[in-house]
């Protein structure tokens, strides 16, 4: 029998020996666990949990399509809820992105995107294009494929022998600069870095170009100004290099649009979505694409590329249902709306800890970043450990947040708040009464300056 607390044994492991408590239920924004306590998720697990745990309609979609089929091979049999999912989809795209192939995760969408932007290359008679320009720091998936665009030493040197690492440029990281410059002039400064990488690598050789619209794990909801979109566009169509969209944690509403994208006008020529787009209901993903990249790809012999669980009914029904949801409930609008007042409050934190140098982020992708010195952006001590001690105080406390080294992986310190899409104003005061005690409680241990904010 085991004492209250303590996780029994187990033949599972994952990137270390850290334990947690036995998940119990949840719902909505909450999570028990086994023992019956209770934590807010405020970070929707990895950013996926978009709209909530535990609800009741895309529960009951899922049960209706397990009494019809749960597995059939997209080989043998097309399926309705794939075929749904993907008009929906569509619908909710850029035009001319309208051809969608469904995955299981972002890794994988992200390989999608890479593989079919390749072939299309060989069927437009361009064989020696092939290099795709990401940037650093940055994240785009765990296979290896993904990971030679995964701007982040601290995940890619062990496998270095193993993969091909492709070009990179800074991300555009304008918050950090002590400089002259506007913001404006800045973001067309990190713009013109592509253009000068793509000269670099010789333009023939080029392929595309792949990024967060508003950055993830490896930078913190980091935005660029808003002159950096349209030039990075224009660069794009000016080589003839394809615009690839990594929005498997921006996506399906979370910064406030169902695509980032759509908060500059871009015109990407293929998004990648998984996270919020099931929204941990089951395991999924979507690679989008034009038709125009994809009917030449076809025309030649096929797209050699799948996936076993590409398309399953079962994944596909709870996707349809949380997009239904998204649409229902018009969570992107609730994360424009409960993301800046949680974002305010955020802020406001700054005159009670003069060691948070910046806050960041679109609709509920948010995120909060320690320094030693906010005047210089000088990160915390690296022996301080502050992205695990943070998190750690704030889960003691019932609080779930999502941490990152900022500089690469390698130092730096921030923390993202992103909690469900269906979060409200009293739960947003819920979540910032924790981490302030939280805050307090990691400021002591450090010995970190406190204000009267």
């Amino acid at each position: 029998m085991n004492i209250r607390g303590a996780p029994a044994p187990s033949n599972l492991f994952y990137q270390s020996r850290q334990r947690r408590p036995l998940v119990g239920e949840a719902r909505g924004i909450y999570i028990w666990d086994a023992d019956g306590r209770r934590y807010i998720d405020g970070s929707s697990g990895a950013m996926v949990a978009n709209i909530g745990h535990g609800n009741e309609r895309v529960l009951a979609a899922m049960r209706a399509q397990m009494d019809k089929a749960t597995f059939a091979y997209r080989l043998h049999f097309e399926n309705e809820p794939a075929e749904r999912l993907a008009r929906l989809t569509a619908s909710k795209m850029p035009k001319g992105l309208d051809r969608v192939f469904f995955v299981s995760g972002g890794s994988e969408a992200v390989e999608s995107a890479i593989k079919l932007a390749r072939q299309y290359t060989l069927a437009a008679g361009k064989p020696d294009r092939w290099k795709i320009i990401s940037r650093y720091p940055s994240y785009h998936g765990s296979t290896l494929g993904a990971l030679a665009l995964t701007g982040m030493e601290l995940m890619s040197a062990p496998f270095e022998p193993m993969l091909r690492q492709m070009p990179k440029v800074p991300a555009p990281t304008a918050y950090l600069d002590r400089d002259e410059l506007t913001m404006e002039e800045r973001g067309v400064r990190y713009a013109d870095m592509l253009r000068e990488e793509i000269e670099r690598q010789g333009p023939e050789s080029v392929l595309g170009f792949i990024m967060e619209p508003v950055g993830g794990a490896a930078t913190g909801a980091l935005v660029a100004p808003d002159s950096y979109y349209l030039r990075v566009a224009e660069i794009c169509r000016q080589y003839g290099i394809l615009l690839i969209l990594d929005e498997v944690m921006t996506g399906a509403g979370r910064t406030g649009k169902f695509l980032a994208a759509e908060h500059w006008n871009l015109q990407p020529d293929i998004v990648v979505l998984s996270k919020g787009f099931a929204a941990g209901y089951a395991p999924l993903g979507a690679m989008v694409a034009h038709r125009d990249i994809v009917e030449p790809v076809l025309a030649a012999g096929g797209f050699i590329h799948g996936y076993t669980y590409a398309g399953n009914p079962l994944a596909c029904a709870a996707g349809l249902a949380v997009l239904e949801e998204v649409d229902r409930l018009d969570l992107a609008a609730n994360a424009a709306e409960a993301g800046e007042a949680l974002k305010c409050a955020l802020a406001g934190l700054k005159a009670r800890y003069p060691f948070i140098g910046d806050v960041r982020g679109k609709g509920l992708l948010l995120a909060f970043e320690l320094v030693s010195d906010a005047g210089t952006m000088a990160p915390l001590p690296k022996e301080f450990d502050a992205h695990i001690h943070l998190v750690e105080e704030a889960y003691s406390r019932g609080l779930i947040i999502y941490s990152r080294r900022t500089r690469g992986g390698l130092e730096g310190d921030h923390f993202m708040v992103c909690p469900p899409l269906i979060v409200s104003n009293e739960q947003i005061g819920e979540i910032m009464e924790v981490l302030t005690d939280s805050l307090d409680a990691f400021a002591g241990r450090f010995g970190l300056p406190r204000g009267n904010g």
